[in-house]
């Protein structure tokens, strides 16, 4: 397999006033292509800021990040914006799912974005709800959605460009622990399915045991 993400010697500081804080000190991180790792931390450990680090969506980090074997780090915010669009989805805590738009809608868009035809944006869309047991409920916006229902449109809406690597921080944070389990399943098998891989970011022991591998991230370094 080859590497979808290779992270070396990673750093972020942060100053406040008179206080250095070193938040990531020297990440060294390696993702296959097809694989499942965890994150594992307590808030504040620094979780968000690697997936930010990995998903080019801050600057101010040190060291080297490599995405499908291309150095990241150093492109220009243009390429950073284009690599964000062609390889990498994202998936948070809370679904962010634009309220005046239903399911489809939610799934469709990105995907318009990335110059898809609108028919094969419908087709990629109904694909991914329906794999996510949606089939029903295609049509609803979000507020009439239950919050599981709701993370899975975010779920296909992550996969909908065909990404190489998703990043998940918190996904099933603000679930109850049933939904938290059927929807995290549900993400794992639609990745795999999808031949991506992904982090998924987390401070639930018990749903990280599930994935390939498990990282624990703990004052700013990685074990």
């Amino acid at each position: 397999m080859s590497k979808i993400v290779e992270l070396t010697d990673v750093r972020r500081t942060f100053v406040q006033g008179d206080i250095t804080i070193e938040v990531l000190r020297g990440i060294n991180l390696a993702v296959e292509t097809g694989e499942l790792v965890a994150l594992l931390g307590p808030s504040g450990s620094g979780k968000s800021t690697l997936l930010q680090a990995v998903g080019l969506l801050e600057g101010g980090f040190s060291g080297s990040i490599k995405v499908d074997g291309e150095e990241v780090a150093t492109a220009s915010v243009d390429r950073q914006t284009e690599i964000r669009r062609e390889k990498l989805g994202f998936v948070y805590q809370f679904h962010h799912l634009l309220p005046d738009f239903d399911a489809l809608e939610n799934v469709i868009l990105p995907q318009l974005i990335a110059d898809a035809s609108p028919a094969a944006a419908h087709e990629r869309a109904t694909h991914l709800l329906n794999k996510l047991g949606l089939a029903e409920r295609l049509h609803h916006r979000p507020s009439k959605l239950s919050g599981g229902e709701q993370q899975r449109v975010a779920v296909a809406r992550a996969l909908a460009n065909r990404p190489k690597l998703v990043l998940a921080d918190e996904p099933t944070g603000n679930l109850d622990e049933h939904t938290a389990d059927v929807v995290l399943g549900e993400f794992m098998a639609l990745v795999r399915g999808e031949g991506s891989a992904a982090i998924v970011a987390t401070h639930n022991e018990r749903l990280a045991a599930k994935m390939d591998r498990v990282f624990r991230l703990h004052e700013g370094v990685l074990a």
